[in-house]
């Protein structure tokens, strides 16, 4: 008896593995596609000078009392490109020429130097020097930002206001994006970091390349605050808004977590709900300097 004739088509016969192997081919190139072109375009998603908004005018530049701007050259451009600062020195009431400490702001994205004049004036009133440094491609400053750039940037700020005030220590406040350019700096200062001030901080900004599918090995601004915050022995205070939009709560408990020094007090309000203007900011601040020998009681800002 012989056996019945078959009634599978041929194509219906052939093996679905080269389908699938094409399949997954064509999903890899498209992923390859994707993680190449957030490599080349990553330091314009993370920099945002364009939403910086209008630098000063000159004049108006000039007319801020006390102030004082530094043009940092920048040493890796074979141009004349320069970086700016702004360097605001504490009063003496006194005449008792006494050092001060240097605090070195660094801003957040889509901010300028110029739009930080209150916080350094906060700073001043409370009887320190303040810097202020640029970022390169920000304001009048020429260039395109990078990690690199930016830290060694403002460690050549830093270390000009340093000579020019006679400051023995450094208390590095960040903000943001700045949060990740002071813990960085403030690595190559450890000897005359006083305190370490992070507002809405980030613990890297590795921690979001998955977010956007991929892996952080390809981040070239990683920021690792995570890797470099436990490493320093003096204290820290981290304010974060506990409805922070952009920078999750959860990075600010994180950091804090890993810092044994480290204080961290949440507060009400957003990511760009302008925290700074806050009672509770300062007093934070303020409660920091009673505890490491602030430069003036905050409440009579007499100099020590």
């Amino acid at each position: 008896m012989e056996p019945a004739a078959s009634t599978t088509s041929p194509a219906r016969s052939q093996p679905r593995r080269p389908r699938l192997l094409r399949l997954l081919r064509s999903l890899a190139l498209v992923y390859a596609v994707w993680c190449l072109a957030l490599f080349l375009l990553q330091s314009r998603m993370l920099y945002l000078p364009a939403l910086a908004g209008v630098p000063m005018s000159e004049a108006a530049v000039d007319a801020v009392p006390g102030l004082e701007r530094l043009w940092i050259a920048q040493s890796d451009s074979t141009s004349s490109d320069r970086t700016e600062a702004w360097l605001l020195r504490a009063g003496d009431p006194n005449g008792s020429g006494e050092p001060r400490t240097l605090v070195c702001f660094t801003h957040g994205n889509a901010e300028l130097i110029d739009q930080c004049l209150a916080e350094a004036r906060a700073w001043r009133d409370r009887g320190f020097h303040v810097l202020l440094p640029e970022y390169r491609g920000y304001g009048r400053s020429a260039g395109s930002p990078s990690q690199d750039d930016i830290v060694r940037d403002v460690d050549r700020a830093v270390e000009i206001a340093l000579e020019r005030t006679g400051a023995r220590s450094i208390v590095f406040h960040g903000r943001s994006l700045g949060t990740g350019v002071a813990v960085q700096v403030a690595a190559r200062h450890r000897q005359r970091a006083r305190a370490i001030v992070l507002e809405s901080p980030f613990t890297s900004v590795t921690s979001f390349a998955w977010r956007y599918g991929i892996p952080p090995l390809l981040v070239t601004n990683p920021y690792r605050t995570d890797e470099l915050l436990p490493t320093f022995a003096c204290p820290v205070l981290i304010l974060h808004a506990q409805r922070d939009e952009i920078v999750p709560f959860a990075h600010g408990e994180a950091l804090a977590a890993m810092q044994p020094l480290a204080t961290l007090m949440p507060l009400d309000g957003s990511h760009n709900s302008g925290l700074s203007s806050t009672t509770a900011y300062w007093s934070a601040i303020d409660e920091m300097l009673a505890k490491v020998g602030g430069e003036t009681p905050a409440a009579s800002l007499r100099p020590r």
